[in-house]
């Protein structure tokens, strides 16, 4: 069997792992952290991507949980929406369920990795100052693509604190200032939502309208409603919700927010309660687009100037892979051109799981992705020989056509991404490894 590498021990690199070793595949996985789960281990130390304190997970616990590990085999009292904390004892349970650790090498960190001719992969490793240099066969890459910040570039200079949502870890640090939040995406929701428990003055500048979703349409958790309605075409089923959203929630102007001018899933979704509660009470207050920075100031395009002691910026992330050369691989424009979003089309011996964005959860599909890995490599499943042009058409040809910008190049619809993979799966294993809630997909 191949001696694959593991690259990550966030969600997607222990089931990566699990799942080879369950086929007897000889796997190592690479983490710098001291423990399983990634960026939902909280940490306060700028280096690392961590949820802040208050964070929970924004798609429910029945489509956010592994088949192979389902949330009620490890707490049947989760709450919908769990804790990171909740969340980083269900990775750590999955680990030790799986018996992974002893496969992990904490504490280090995956330098360089280089094709070697013939096939297999160079991986150079650093580990307390020393650096390793190893062969494999293989190489599942796992390192996601929530740790690389994108910062904002407006004209002009801020004297004030000028920050990314990636060193936000607690709102205690803005208690008593006027804080200026970046973006209306989940992260910046969640920000603004967050410092105005304790700030003087909170507000929320976004450039263009999103769709905020609360967490629970009629009771149920929002993602399970539109889990009913997956066997609809996507585009009928995405008017639909759209139209729902608008009878339930309302116009955004009555809000004071912009109009979202986009069809649902042309911008990802913002899953968010209290945001819309916090501005209709006064305590975030919608500003629209930056022009410039002017000292303490902030100049908007509508002319109104303000003084903040802080800025966040909420502005996404770049797809990042440090130890690729960047004429080898490098998917930082967006354009990732990769079969089923996980096979590149020239390295046979080459994986990325998890680099996608469901409009869901990234898990259960990272979870697929990995069985299919899992069995090529023993001999068990093969891909198809024209990877490359699919790979290609995949990219041209998204489930959701998403306005253009860096962060909409890599989303997937999560019901209709697991029924693609399923079908690479074949039937009897589908019934025997994964529960009623996925085999009807």
């Amino acid at each position: 069997m191949k001696k694959t590498a593991v690259i990550g021990a966030g969600p997607s690199g222990i089931t990566a792992l699990k799942n080879l070793l369950d086929e007897g595949i000889n796997a190592v996985a690479f983490d710098r952290q001291d423990d399983v789960g990634g960026n939902w281990i909280f940490s306060e130390k700028e280096g690392h991507s961590s949820v802040f304190e208050t964070t929970h997970i924004i798609s429910s616990k029945t489509l956010s949980q592994y088949a192979d590990f389902p949330f009620d085999d490890f707490d049947p009292n989760i709450p919908d929406y769990p804790s990171h904390e909740q969340l980083r004892l269900y990775f750590r349970a999955y680990a030790r369920r799986f018996n992974l650790c002893p496969h992990i090498r904490f504490h280090t960190v995956v330098k360089k990795c280089t094709p070697l001719k013939g096939g297999g992969w160079e991986v150079t490793t650093e580990k307390d100052g020393r650096e390793e240099t190893e062969a494999f066969e293989a190489l599942a890459v796992c390192n996601g693509h929530h740790w690389d910040p994108r910062m904002p570039d407006y004209p002009g200079s801020f004297t004030g604190e000028f920050m990314h949502a990636h060193s936000f870890k607690r709102a205690a640090p803005f208690r008593g200032k006027r804080v200026l939040v970046i973006g209306g995406g989940n992260s910046a929701c969640d920000v603004a939502v967050e410092t105005s428990r304790v700030s003087s003055f909170t507000a929320v500048s976004m450039r263009r309208g999103y769709r905020i979703i609360p967490k629970f349409f009629f009771g149920e958790p929002s993602d399970k409603i539109g889990e009913k309605g997956r066997w609809i075409p996507l585009r009928l089923r995405s008017f639909i919700f759209d139209a729902l959203l608008k009878i339930l929630i309302g116009p955004n102007k009555k809000y004071g927010l912009p109009e979202a001018k986009t069809k649902f899933g042309e911008v990802h979704p913002t899953i968010n309660d209290e945001l819309l509660h916090k501005i209709r009470h006064g305590k975030v207050h919608p500003r629209g687009d930056i022009e410039r920075f002017d000292g303490s100031e902030v100049v908007f395009k509508d002319g109104r100037r303000e003084e903040y002691d802080a800025v966040v910026a909420c502005t996404g992330y770049k797809i990042t892979h440090p130890f690729f050369e960047k004429d080898l691989i490098d998917y930082s424009s967006g354009n990732v051109p990769l079969y089923l979003r996980m096979l590149h089309p020239e390295f046979t011996d080459l994986y990325f799981i998890g680099l996608f964005q469901p409009i869901g959860c990234i898990w259960p599909g990272a979870e697929l992705q990995s069985k299919i890995m899992a069995r090529e490599l023993a001999g068990k499943w093969k891909r198809p020989e024209d990877t490359a042009q699919r790979a290609r058409s995949e990219a041209d040809n998204p489930h959701y056509r998403q306005i253009d910008t860096p962060r909409h190049t890599i989303t997937v619809d999560y019901h209709l991404f697991r029924k693609e993979l399923l079908k690479e799966l074949p039937r009897d294993y589908v019934r025997r490894t994964l529960p009623d809630t996925v085999r009807d997909q």
